[in-house]
């Protein structure tokens, strides 16, 4: 049963929804479908034709309802390929729209958090906000030493209201496994389980800024991509310092085409990016929305907002990896066989089958650029063949099929004509041949040289410890082949003895019934 807190969001979220004219929405869920009628009574129903579009009061509702809409908006907002045109464009201003908290506040939780005032820790400080997201919004200061950097401030009591609409997504969770039969394939509760840990996450700005310093050192003097310095002497939980960067938000596409960007470039440079970070770092920026991605021109990616990352098992990575590759080399039977032995789906499948359900979800697909592709009819297909198959959602792998959702959303964007498969093919063979081949094995080797050769001057004693042990092993195994020699002998000799008793009484029998 909901707790009453909930059940009070429930009833604030349909009102937040009626209140911006999305009554169809509301009534058409099963709960309000009895007093439809109800709708006669809402303003939107006989204004809907003054009301603003629908694609606004959508942007307004996710605002209004909080930061875990916010997110889900900044999802959807990539994948034009499943939102008419009018609704996704306007959920990208979700990206650094949202209505900012009053600055007095921010600068508040700012000396609240260094212990120090504003004047004390910057030379400038910019009350007014560069930017408002869902968690935290972002100031504009000058350090004493003349640096430019930005301020991020998480926004007050932010973590009251994501436990409580975390709440609220765990009990819908648990009606989704309880009224719907097809639930338990997409593990309703892992999967928002392993988005609260990576929400909570965000709430802690000290992790944030160890991501953005990590990514930072693996992409050092990078060509493709650049990862903004932290400055750690006045980051704190809840407020972070970081070099302030200049470039053009990757969504402004009018302005990236006036100032000259390699579109094609960039699309691919963003399949290189993520490849990279899940293979070669395992460790990968998992929240590349629009908001949080610029563009150095002609083509150099800057990245922002480190909050979500995600990394993968040796396992995953492995079975992900063979996956990727065996399905761009469209060896099906491949796919299925991994999928088995990653324990995805049942070890009962057949193999066969499953192997020609793939076939004909993803054959279609092939040596066609993204414009081309219906990702939502994708999508539903695979679903489909999920169902079928008993195949699990894996909610390890949930943050990385996001990332990837959203760079194809980005190439999308930038370069429609970009081949997606055949772009990231070449990048897999690489890692394969860097980890598998020979030159792998052998950097593995020498690697481990210097462990085995601080365990050389204890060989002479390992060896003989080895021989003694064998020996004493060997004695052992002869003083026990005597033993049971002695005994097998005595037990033939018993035996003899039990023979020669046997006939003697057997004689003695006879005489006597013959002697009578």
């Amino acid at each position: 049963m909901i707790r009453p807190k909930l059940l009070f969001r429930l009833v604030h979220i349909n009102w937040v929804l009626v209140f911006h004219g999305l009554d169809e929405i509301v009534l058409k869920t099963h709960l309000f479908r009895p007093v439809r009628f109800l709708a006669a009574f809402s303003p939107y129903y006989w204004l809907s034709k003054q009301s603003d579009p629908r694609g606004v009061r959508i942007r307004r509702t996710l605002e209004d309802l909080g930061p875990i809409y916010v997110k889900f908006g900044q999802a959807l907002s990539t994948r034009k390929d499943l939102l008419p045109d009018d609704i996704a464009d306007e959920l990208v201003k979700l990206q650094d729209r949202v209505p900012p908290f009053p600055s007095d506040t921010a600068r508040a939780i700012i000396e609240q958090q260094l212990g120090m005032p504003i004047a004390e820790a910057f030379a400038e400080f910019d009350p007014v906000p560069l930017a408002s997201a869902s968690v935290a919004q972002v100031h504009t200061a000058v350090l004493h030493s003349g640096e430019r950097v930005i301020v991020k401030v998480l926004r007050p009591d932010i973590e009251e209201r994501i436990h409580s609409d975390i709440g609220l997504l765990y009990e819908l969770a648990r009606f989704a496994e309880r009224f719907w039969a097809d639930a338990r394939l997409l593990r309703p509760l892992e999967v928002v389980a392993e988005f609260e840990k990576t929400t909570l996450d965000e709430l802690d700005l000290i992790r944030e800024a160890s991501n953005a310093s990590k990514l930072r050192r693996n992409f050092e003097n990078s060509n493709i991509i650049y990862i903004p310095e932290i400055h750690w002497p006045l980051t704190r939980q809840k407020v972070l310092v970081m070099e302030r960067i200049e470039g053009i938000p990757i969504g402004e596409i009018r302005q990236l085409r006036e100032g000259g960007a390699d579109f094609k470039l960039l699309a691919e440079r963003g399949v290189e990016i993520f490849f990279t970070q899940v293979f070669r770092d395992n460790f990968f920026h998992a929240d590349m929305h629009p908001g949080n991605i610029f563009v150095d021109l002609p083509a150099k990616y800057i990245a922002v907002d480190f909050g979500i990352v995600g990394s993968l098992s040796l396992s995953d990575q492995h079975y992900l990896a063979e996956n990727f590759l065996a399905f761009f080399n469209r060896d099906y039977r491949k796919v299925a066989e991994m999928h088995v032995q990653s324990g995805w789906v049942s070890s009962t499948t057949r193999i066969e089958e499953f192997e020609s359900a793939i076939r004909s979800v993803c054959e279609p697909i092939f040596e066609k650029p993204l414009k081309d592709i219906s990702f939502g009819q994708l999508l539903l297909r695979l679903f489909q063949t999920a169902r079928r198959f008993d195949m699990h959602v894996q909610p390890q792998l949930v943050l990385l099929q996001k990332t990837l959702l959203n760079i194809e959303g980005l190439g999308r964007q930038l370069y429609p004509e970009l081949d997606l498969w055949q772009t990231a093919k070449p990048f897999l063979e690489r890692w394969f041949q860097e980890r598998m081949g020979p030159k792998a094995k052998l950097t593995k080797l020498m690697k481990q040289f210097p462990e085995l050769a601080e365990q050389f001057p204890e060989i002479p004693s390992l060896i003989y410890k080895a021989l003694d042990n064998a020996a004493y092993a060997r004695q052992n195994a002869e003083s026990h082949n005597r033993e049971l020699a002695l005994l097998r002998q005595q037990m033939e000799n018993n035996h003899r003895v039990s023979m020669w008793a046997m006939l003697i009484s057997a004689a003695l029998i006879g005489a006597a019934v013959f002697f009578r």
